[in-house]
């Protein structure tokens, strides 16, 4: 039941209070609104899985080794979070044992990765743009192992994978979903 969750502000201080970066502040916006357009397409709980991906990397930046998200996870329980909400963000990361079991844990896998990687493939764009970024062009930039060399290929694929989709699918409707905010997450408009 949403009405029983934090609000969604009360996730963006949480998030603005443990992370300073700019640029995973983004990132956790890009995750929260794929993480709500899946939500949408699967007839979920669109609050619920959008306070899942805002506040999945909440922790990252005070514990960027294998204490992330687990260190993390006592502050939500003690912020009134779920056990449904806090599983969900311990299961994103392999290293906590944590295993994917529900679709919104499969989703939250399944975007944060690739959230990631579609934005540095279109800031490198003429057009800094995810309007004119088509999944082939995606799939050629996942082979180049020098392009954005910390994002886990294997999580790329496997993400799909899980959700039960082909990549090509996935990453376009990531794409599409990631459009609909792309100046909000430090991306143009397309002029073309």
């Amino acid at each position: 039941m949403s009405d029983s969750l934090p609000t969604r502000q009360e996730a963006w201080e949480l998030l603005c209070d443990w992370t300073l970066s700019e640029s995973l502040r983004k990132h956790a916006r890009a995750v929260e609104h794929a993480m709500q357009s899946y939500a949408k397409k699967y007839s979920e709980d669109e609050a619920k899985w959008g306070l899942v991906g805002l506040l999945h990397d909440f922790d990252y930046e005070r514990y960027p080794d294998q204490r992330h998200p687990q260190l993390g996870s006592e502050t939500l329980r003690q912020k009134g979070y779920s056990e449904e909400i806090i599983r969900a963000i311990l299961s994103h990361a392999d290293y906590t044992g944590v295993k994917r079991e529900t679709l919104m844990e499969r989703a939250l896998f399944a975007t944060d990765e690739l959230c990631g990687f579609l934005t540095a493939c279109a800031l490198v764009r003429p057009d800094k743009s995810l309007d004119t970024l088509e999944v082939s062009s995606v799939k050629k930039k996942i082979k180049d192992k020098a392009f954005a060399r910390t994002v886990n290929r294997n999580d790329l694929w496997q993400g799909a994978e899980e959700l039960g989709v082909s990549f090509d699918e996935h990453c376009a409707f990531v794409i599409a979903a990631l459009r609909e905010i792309q100046e909000e997450i430090g991306l143009k408009k397309s002029e073309v």
